[in-house]
């Protein structure tokens, strides 16, 4: 297949998604596919100037907002149609996290363009990536999310409201960026300060204590359920994307019926947001065993410490066959099964 893997961008999940094109690129062309790079940032990478953008690593912060902004003023989003590697791709794999990527605004674009790309469509993508849309959906649907609010929210609210500790996040952020976990009450203002750097939609979230599990979709079908054990006390940005910060147990050691009703209610989060293709679900599971969601993820990380082809792998798929299974997944009926 001629593959295009759109990578790079301008959100603060910007170095996650080089590090994704990095696998992902690699594990197509060892199938043997034509496969070539854009960043939606700069534009088509020429092969000689591959290894420059593709030889990062992901640091223990995301880039800073400055630099975001200076990429912002050569984002080429709206010329990605006009490059031949686009136009002529059979398929454009999305190796995209957060902002423009994930959100609805470049599917809508592609689909302008008319050749398939992987994941979601425009509308489950900005319904999963806006946090207070899709855990009103999640509720709708039955499934058991924590109890939140939209700021503006005073302190005084948020402890009548939540109690303490209590989560404070941008509502249209991934990767943790801008999460705060309050367990000192005079620290909740700095909390909601932080995350509006980031978004102008801020949430205020119940703590939810256990155990964090995650479980990938794929085709329709629920793969292994795992667990995430960080070093810190969240599953946060570092310990997402540096080897050795947290024990990623695939499958996890659970109930075979607590595991089969986590895979139930990630595929029903799946979906009610209507996603396509493939997602990760992300929950926490309380010492009383029940599941709350906290996200979904619909171009979920493909880097070498990620949790999706983990979650593959111990259903066994190997990460090449995933890769290939996604891109076939872009448009049904559009490219042939493999035989």
């Amino acid at each position: 297949m001629r593959i295009t893997v759109l990578t790079g961008g301008t959100s603060s999940e910007r170095d996650v998604a080089i590090a994704s094109a990095v696998q992902i690129v690699g594990a197509l062309r060892s199938r043997g596919h034509d496969v070539a790079v854009v960043d939606t940032a700069r534009g088509f990478i020429p092969g000689a100037d591959e290894a420059q953008l593709l030889s990062g690593s992901v640091g223990v912060e995301p880039p800073s907002i400055d630099e975001l902004h200076s990429l912002e003023r050569g984002l080429l989003l709206s010329g990605l149609g006009n490059l031949a590697v686009i136009r002529d791709a059979e398929v454009l794999f999305l190796a995209l996290h957060g902002g423009r990527g994930e959100d609805g605004t470049i599917q809508t674009l592609l689909e302008v363009v008319g050749v398939p790309y992987t994941g979601s469509g425009p509308l489950g993508s900005a319904m999963a990536m806006d946090k207070d849309v899709s855990k009103r959906l999640f509720r709708d649907a039955g499934i058991p999310t924590a109890d939140w609010a939209m700021a503006p929210v005073s302190r005084a609210k948020a402890e009548a409201s939540f109690g303490w500790p209590v989560v404070v996040k941008p509502s249209k952020q991934g990767s943790t960026v801008g999460l705060t976990v309050v367990k000192d009450p005079s620290d909740f203002e700095a909390a909601v300060e932080l995350a509006a750097r980031y978004d102008d939609e801020i949430m205020i979230e119940r703590f939810v204590p256990g155990r964090e599990l995650t479980v990938g979709v794929l085709q329709s079908k629920a793969l292994a359920v795992g667990e995430i054990i960080p070093r810190h006390e969240i599953f946060d940005y570092e310990c997402k994307y540096t080897p050795g910060m947290s024990e990623e147990i695939f499958p996890a050691d659970l109930p075979r019926p607590v595991a089969e009703e986590c895979q139930r209610l990630a595929l029903l989060a799946h979906e009610a947001l209507k996603l396509r293709g493939y997602s990760r679900v992300d929950f926490r599971l309380t010492p009383a065993g029940e599941a709350f969601c906290l996200e979904v993820n619909t171009l979920p990380g493909m880097t070498a410490t990620s949790l999706l082809p983990q979650s593959a792998r111990a259903a066994g798929i190997e990460f090449p066959d995933l890769c290939e299974r996604i891109c076939r997944t872009a448009q049904p009926g559009r490219l042939q099964e493999p035989s």
